[in-house]
């Protein structure tokens, strides 16, 4: 976390210095410009970084934690500032291996470390890749706190396995433990040599919390996007009373500066969105009083990747067949070796590979070389039916993970993923007659009438934080969808675990509906590049995966469709603004 992520997540709590017990309680981020207090004598407590959140973890590789403290006296008619230096409040563990180590074990060895019994959530693992590491144990409520490790591996020499343990005790916070393992042969026994130097103090690694009447403040995390960024102000009234005099600046460079007019959101707190920010992009940023500087910061806007293989550019058939699959093993660039996309046409004789429509005997999704907008080639989702049932063509972020007898399919949803992107663009093209088969499971709410109501696509997708024990797929592909069990289908407006999602419709009678908005006329038998803007319905979580789902038949879940739908896509773009 940088500085000002922990600044913006500290918590400030005052309490009687007595230990009377606790008066306030704040957020260092909406700390109040002035605090009013009864004249007496108060401790000032604040903590920041891992040890404030709900779900703090015992023990980190990445994120410290800080703890710091200071007495005050408020007396009658007088301010009184206060500093507080917070250092960390950790217990700090630094493995090293010896090379001794690497000679005579087999790769593989590790040395595990923690606080009490062993489990994913109080030890760290040290392998030959993190020696020299540095990792961080929360020991808040433990009575006597102390590391118990464990070294295993297999030796060289003849294979047999070894291991030894041990405890460090009496463990403090704010004291780095860096201890290097030696492997040797004394009186022809085997030992393992820990060597602990207790003397290393993390004394240079601390945040200093002090009061700024007039001054920027800190943004969290949170508000700092790829292409915008909101920032923050205090700003005493009593000495710049006129708003309109309170203005940020900012630079990617030092030389070319934009101004804009800070909006005042609350009595002395003013802010401002910059916009049209470039990503992965280190920008100062400054207040300006009357066109006087009141001091500066620097932000770091996120990273704006695209989906891999955007343009279908990468495909391969399938072995022993003539469908093809959305990627190319062999093809040399890591945007189109690894799967990202799949379709329900299935991918039997491939490692891992299952069978979908196209052992059945009707291809659903395409290849398609005559027609396209960027590179080679597009993807055509075609519907199609076989035995009266309609199959619905589709490509979609995951993979297809198997037929449900004749009656439907599972497919899993979801790929990794971290950044925001605020809109996805891409190419479409679509043609489709009316619905000529429909099925008794389609909702009365779509309002379909068989032979009358045309057919329609559907692009959508979403980001979500969807935990696959839940959703009932696995790491890569959380959401697990029986289109033969509704109670699979997830609704990305409603659904709990969605940051944010948007979609598109597009009907066969020259129709498309937006996020839900009302109808417009188009010509969908041309390719056209649509925008789908983002809704983000929580501003405060990072997503960890991505779902971007197209099918040629809407209903096509509930065997509902025109069998001889069409969907073109093409060139997909994630939008960062």
């Amino acid at each position: 976390m940088t500085e000002s992520e922990l600044l913006s997540s500290a918590i400030v709590n005052i309490y009687y210095a007595d230990y009377g017990g606790l008066v306030r309680s704040y957020s260092y981020q909406s700390l109040p410009e002035t605090i009013y207090l009864p004249a007496d004598s108060y401790r000032v407590d604040v903590a920041a970084g891992e040890i404030v959140k709900d779900d703090a973890r015992a023990a980190s590789w990445e994120q410290k934690s800080y703890k710091g403290s200071s007495t005050f006296d408020v007396k009658a008619g007088v301010t009184t500032d206060v500093q507080v230096v917070a250092r960390v409040s950790d217990v700090v563990t630094k493995i090293s291996f010896d090379s001794s180590v690497a000679e005579n074990f087999v790769d593989g060895y590790t040395f595990t470390i923690g606080l009490g019994e062993a489990d994913g959530e109080n030890y760290l693992v040290y392998d030959a890749s993190k020696s020299g590491a540095e990792g961080y144990f929360l020991i808040d409520g433990l009575d006597e706190p102390e590391l118990k490790w464990n070294f295993s591996g297999k030796l060289v020499k003849d294979g047999s396995a070894f291991s030894k343990s041990g405890v460090i005790e009496s463990v403090e916070t704010g004291k780095a433990y860096a201890m290097t393992l030696r492997y040797s042969i004394k009186d022809g026994e085997l030992s393992l040599e820990l060597l602990v130097d207790y003397s290393t103090d993390v004394i240079d690694d601390m945040i200093v919390f002090e009061p700024a009447s007039t001054a920027l403040a800190s943004s969290s995390m949170y508000e700092i996007w790829a292409g915008h960024a909101t920032i923050h102000a205090d700003v005493d009234e009593k000495d710049y009373p006129d708003p309109a005099k309170v203005k940020f600046s900012y630079s990617s460079d030092g030389v070319s500066w934009t101004t804009v007019d800070a909006l005042r959101a609350s009595e002395g707190k003013y802010e401002a969105t910059l916009a049209g920010l470039a990503p992965s992009t280190e920008y100062t940023y400054k207040l300006l009083i009357d066109g006087v500087e009141m001091g500066s910061k620097t932000l770091t806007t996120e990273s704006a990747p695209n989906v891999p293989n955007h343009s279908f550019e990468y495909v391969s058939t399938v072995s022993g067949n003539s469908y093809y699959k959305w990627y190319d093993p062999n093809c040399g660039t890591t945007d189109g070796s690894e799967k990202f996309w799949g379709s329900g046409n299935g991918e039997k004789g491939e490692a891992g590979g299952v069978a979908g429509s196209a052992s059945m005997g009707i291809t659903i999704t395409y290849v398609d070389e005559s027609d396209k907008v960027d590179g080679e080639r597009s993807v055509r989702a075609q519907s199609g039916s076989i035995l009266g049932m309609l199959a619905a063509g589709n490509i979609f972020t995951g993979n297809f993970s198997g037929l449900v007898g004749t009656s439907g399919g599972k497919v899993s949803f979801g790929r990794p993923w971290t950044s925001r992107p605020t809109a996805v663009s891409f190419w479409i093209k679509y043609t489709a007659s009316q619905i000529n088969i429909l099925s008794d499971s389609c909702p009365s709410e779509a309002g379909i009438v068989k032979n009358s109501s045309y057919d329609r696509c559907r692009v959508a997708i979403a980001l979500g934080t969807w935990n696959y024990k839940t959703y009932g797929g696995d790491k890569n592909c959380p959401i697990l969808c029986n289109t033969t069990d509704e109670s699979t289908f997830v609704d990305y407006y409603t659904d709990p675990s969605t940051i944010a999602n948007g979609e598109i419709i597009l009907f066969g009678n020259g129709k498309q509906k937006i996020n839900g908005g009302s109808e417009e006329t188009v010509d969908n038998a041309v390719w056209r590049k649509v925008t789908i803007p983002l809704i983000y319905h929580d501003t405060n979580t990072y997503p960890t995966h991505i779902v971007i789902m197209g099918a040629s038949s809407m209903y096509g879940d509930y065997f509902t469709g025109s069998d001889d739908a069409k969907m073109w896509l093409d060139d997909v773009h994630l939008i960062y603004e």
